[in-house]
């Protein structure tokens, strides 16, 4: 018996474990895995689906691969941005675009995907041959679970997914890889670190793609050093721990700062340390201990004393047995936990104006302190959008488990945070997923919320409303002043409401709990719904 590409592709799928595909819209693979039992998650546009299979990834531990499939020429095209953002940000991803045909030259307006997005992916190919499918899709899987995490592109030309495929499916599904540092660099970073008066651990998203965030919590007590996570990395470490320095992007609680420009030794686990605005910065004289899975990572932006190349679990579990164990560390372990906590309670009460701020229009640490303490934070699922929502959670947001924020933004796409939120829902549909995002983000994607509509997502859309492009004042000045070109101004929860979302507007500060608590109900009943809040122009950052 013979079976078509489209269908072999979706039965690979099916053994490697993927329950649903993000797509949109011609791709015979679409219809191959709905037969195989894939769920169909058809977007409004690519970019969102990209997002949807990002967030999925994020979302999910190392296993938990998202997928996302669009048609050839302007499907593609599309999903660009969304595949960009992936990239910047090092989700592991499955993107399979069809292709034009195998006897078409990349000419304009022809282009193959696996070479015009090459820059922006891990690793692509373009298959030649339906025989070839198997060993292409294990070379990808293989890609997906090895070293840096990145998307990961297979084009399917249309003579490949509609070509028949003869003969018993040979394909064995790759294994996790992993690898770990050196054993004579591990023996050095771990007296350096015993050493040192006052180290600083500065955790990135590799720890959670590593599943290594006990074994982080073992590091950081052993040596008595607080934590800090860059924005990628928040939930990295549980922010309700003593040792918690919080998290920072362009924003970042004092107690982070304070403590980085302390300390005599840093050790960075599981970052790039690109040079970005968006994370705190390392002070130019600090001493660095650089632990990464990419080695192209090492000395790339910032040197480094000593560099620790490998999974970042494998990376602390090797440092934690390399580790000597004077008694003193215990008394020193308590005296920072306590140093750490006085820290963040005096920087919570300098900020207690704006969490506990009654006026209208509303501020938006208002909102955030409310909503902290109305949802379980255990049992939530939040992400950001870029711009001033980011800066605003990003430091006040307490999170105590792995994955519980979904942070983003070496590039700062607007928008991508609904695509996260709703693949965030299909990983884990018994959790509160939110997304928080400013007017400017909703014009971007709210459209998409139909597919949540569509699909029964139930997630909660919280629009900061304050009718103008906040993140954008020091660039627009004559523009504004002459044209207005600052203002934007919308109904959204009349938007949300017309695609079929449960949505109300809040004027008043008081009035949004109790709102709060209907969108929640209404999101455990599998429908989503959205809060539009007017808000104030918050300038004031934390950091």
């Amino acid at each position: 018996m013979s079976i078509s590409g489209a269908d072999l592709v979706a039965e690979i799928l099916r053994r490697e474990q993927v329950p649903l595909l993000a797509c949109y819209p011609r791709n015979p693979l679409i219809d191959a895995c709905a037969r195989a039992g894939i769920r169909p998650i058809i977007c409004r546009q690519e970019r969102v689906g990209v997002g949807i299979a990002d967030g999925y990834s994020r979302a999910s531990d190392h296993q938990g691969i998202g997928v996302f499939a669009s048609q050839h020429g302007p499907g593609i095209e599309n999903a660009f941005p969304g595949i960009a953002q992936a990239y910047a940000d090092g989700v592991p991803l499955l993107v399979l675009p069809a292709g034009d045909s195998l006897s078409r030259p990349s000419t304009p307006p022809v282009f193959y995907p696996a070479e015009v997005l090459a820059p922006v992916t891990k690793w692509s190919a373009r298959v030649q041959r339906t025989e070839d499918l198997p060993m292409l899709l294990r070379r990808a899987f293989q890609q997906l679970r090895s070293g840096a995490p990145g998307p990961v592109l297979l084009e399917l030309p249309d003579e490949i997914l509609r070509g028949r495929f003869a003969g018993p499916i040979d394909y064995r599904s790759p294994a996790l890889c992993r690898f770990g540092p050196d054993p004579d660099s591990v023996q050095a970073a771990a007296r350096l670190l015993a050493q040192a008066e006052c180290p600083v651990i500065w955790a990135g998203q590799g720890v959670l793609r590593a599943n290594a965030t006990a074994a982080l919590v073992d590091l950081a007590e052993a040596i008595a050093a607080p934590v800090l996570t860059t924005n990628p990395g928040k939930s990295a470490f549980p922010e309700d721990h003593d040792l918690s320095l919080g998290a920072g992007a362009v924003n970042a609680p004092e107690p982070l700062r304070a403590w980085l420009q302390r300390a005599d030794l840093v050790l960075a686990i599981g970052s790039s340390l690109t040079t970005t605005p968006f994370n705190p910065g390392l002070p130019a004289n600090a001493r660095v201990i650089h632990a990464t899975v990419n080695p192209a990572d090492l000395n790339k932006d910032r040197d480094c004393e000593l560099a620790l190349l490998g999974d970042a679990r494998l990376t602390l579990e090797a440092l934690l047995a390399a580790l000597p164990k004077p008694a003193a560390r215990t008394l020193r372990l308590a005296a920072v936990r306590a140093e750490v906590r006085r820290d963040k309670t005096a920087w919570l009460e300098r900020w207690r104006s704006q969490l506990d701020d009654g006026a209208t229009p509303i501020n938006p640490y208002r909102l955030i302190r409310d909503l902290h303490r109305t949802v379980d934070p255990a049992n939530t699922i939040i992400t950001h959008d870029a711009g001033s929502p980011r800066e605003h959670l990003v430091p006040f947001w307490e999170t105590p488990r792995p994955r519980g924020y979904l942070g983003w933004g070496k590039s700062t796409q607007l928008g991508h945070g609904l695509g996260l939120t709703l693949g965030a829902k299909l990983a884990h549909p018994e959790r509160l997923c939110i997304h928080w995002q400013g007017d400017a983000a909703f014009c971007m994607v709210g459209l998409d919320l139909d597919t949540a509509v569509r699909n029964r997502i139930g997630t909660l859309s919280i629009v900061l409303n304050n009718g103008v492009m906040a993140c954008e004042r020091d660039h627009l000045i004559d523009s504004r002043q002459r044209y207005d070109a600052f203002d934007i101004g919308g109904d959204y929860a009349a938007i949300a409401s017309a695609l079929g979302v449960w949505s109300r507007r809040v004027e008043q500060p008081e009035d949004f709990i109790p709102v709060l608590r209907e969108a929640i109900a209404m999101t455990e009943a599998g429908k989503p719904a959205l809060i539009e809040c007017m808000t104030k122009q918050c300038h004031d950052f934390a950091g």
